[in-house]
């Protein structure tokens, strides 16, 4: 069992010792989608398989290495969700450097949890010291003759450059002796200037350096790196020309930093180099809206960078982001059955017409779930009946209030607690009925009103209209 399930798990504890829940064995749904052991040709399988129908949404989590799951839960904490993938860094202060393992158990967390894992590395420079700051260690510029030494054997600085990546290669084996893949994206944004690596195209440029670096890799057995190549949408373009060739590559990925999304060019000059292999957006500082991932279906997976999760998102950004019925978010990733995600979208009264809707699209604890004209982009009305049972719209459960069973008990929006009796629903598609089996009671529109506004209970089931819905899938 998860961390997160055992959290689950007590906060039913809780409300059982409080009466308000009646004593059950709580099963632990999302054991069911934590990821077991498995290859990189897993991984690529399914970014493959989800291209064009779905996107997996991910967050990086940059220093300290000490707090490598911060700004993930910070997603939880808008969302109630968390991402599908989740991103870490080798990094290169000391005392990060120096909490390189912190990063690798997380790593480990959160695939058991069922979020894939990327790592980027921001590498000190041959020329510096093997841990330094980010101003001249990272982010500096090293001689045209110091890069060819780097990337000629049987130099100092090429020695040097191949003692660094040998400290990084015992971690790395960890999460292959683990079975987990990682989306290793190494000397990311190719094409600038700000990093030691980067604008340097051509055959004995960066490419070669990338080169080095995965066949160094595969001499070493980590044959659980899915190897991914980036460059940043500089309006320079010729991105091409830093790619290391397509047998070193398995994704190639864009970082929009330019603008906020990625334009139409962008978009098509990554296919163009990718030729087929997955593509994604692997830094963000904007969410992704609807209309960009309506427009652009291709990209596999994004990833917001730390800060800019929060300094440069809305919470209702954010929301909608997560909340898209083509975001594919933990517990939605299936690595064994494809890119078919749980079923997502209206559910519509047959008496009324209207949809069940949350009030105000607020996600809060209580918020009241109603009737309301169906609005065809909205997210308020976007429900999921996720596989352990629940119905699930911004984030949060459809529950019945205070765990009640009396006719004319409301049900309202409140966080998903695994087991909770009073957030299952059962549909029976030849009575059109939601049934909660802990009340044996039906969703019902209260009074049979059918106005915006009417609020949703449950009730004796009866077959009349005001408890007859259609459902998503």
């Amino acid at each position: 069992m998860t961390t997160r399930s055992l959290r689950a798990v007590a906060a039913v504890a809780v409300a059982v010792a409080a009466g308000l829940l009646p004593v059950v064995v709580a099963p632990t749904p999302d054991t069911a989608a934590a990821f077991a052991p498995t290859t990189r040709a897993t991984v690529l399988a399914y970014l493959r398989s989800v291209t064009g129908s779905n996107v997996v949404s991910g967050q990086h989590n940059k220093e300290p290495a000490s707090q490598p799951g911060q700004y993930t839960r910070q997603v939880h904490d808008v969302t109630g969700q968390y991402p599908g993938l989740w991103g870490g860094d080798m990094m290169f202060r000391a005392d990060d450097v120096g909490n390189r393992q912190r990063v690798i158990d997380q790593a480990k967390t959160e695939w058991a949890n069922g979020s894939l894992v990327t790592l980027t590395w921001h590498a000190c420079s041959p020329t510096v010291g093997r841990t330094c700051e980010f101003e001249g260690g990272v982010k500096t510029r090293v001689t045209d003759a110091q890069f060819q030494q780097i990337v000629t054997g049987g130099t100092a600085l090429n020695q040097t450059w191949r003692n660094r990546m040998a400290e990084v290669v015992p971690y790395l084996r960890q999460l292959r002796d683990a079975g987990v893949p990682v989306l290793w994206r190494p000397f990311h944004e190719m094409n600038e200037s700000w990093n030691w690596w980067g604008a340097r195209p051509g055959a004995n440029g960066g490419a070669k350096l990338y080169q080095q670096m995965r066949d160094y890799f595969d001499s070493q057995g980590l044959d659980n790196l899915v190897w991914v190549w980036n460059v940043q949408d500089n309006p320079a373009g010729g991105w091409a020309g830093y790619h290391p060739g397509d047998s070193y590559v398995d994704v190639v990925s864009l970082d929009v930093w330019y603008k906020s999304h990625p334009s139409v060019g962008d978009y098509q000059q990554i296919q163009s180099i990718a030729g087929g292999k997955p593509i994604a957006l692997a830094e963000l500082g904007k969410m992704p809206t609807g209309s960009l991932l309506d427009s652009q279906p291709r990209w596999a997976y994004f990833m917001i960078w730390s800060e800019h999760l929060r300094g440069n998102n809305t919470d209702t950004e954010i929301r909608n982001a997560y909340y898209h019925p083509r975001v594919l978010n933990q517990g939605e990733v299936n690595l064994g059955g494809g890119s078919t995600p749980p079923p997502t979208g209206k559910i519509r009264g047959i008496a009324s017409g209207r949809c069940v809707d949350v009030a105000a699209a607020n996600s809060a604890n209580g918020t009241a779930v109603q009737l309301w004209t169906c609005d065809p982009d909205g997210t308020a009305q976007a429900w999921t009946r996720a596989g352990d049972g629940t119905v699930r719209a911004l984030g949060k459960c459809l529950d019945v209030d205070g765990g009640g069973n009396a006719d004319g008990t409301r049900v309202q929006l409140w966080d998903c607690i695994t087991g909770n009796p009073h957030q299952q629903w059962r549909y029976d598609a030849d009575a059109q009925t939601l049934t909660n089996p802990a009340t044996g009671r039906c969703l019902d529109a209260t009074g049979q009103g059918t106005a915006d506004g009417t609020r949703l209970q449950i009730w004796t089931c009866n077959g009349q209209g005001n408890q007859r819905w259609s459902v998503p899938g």
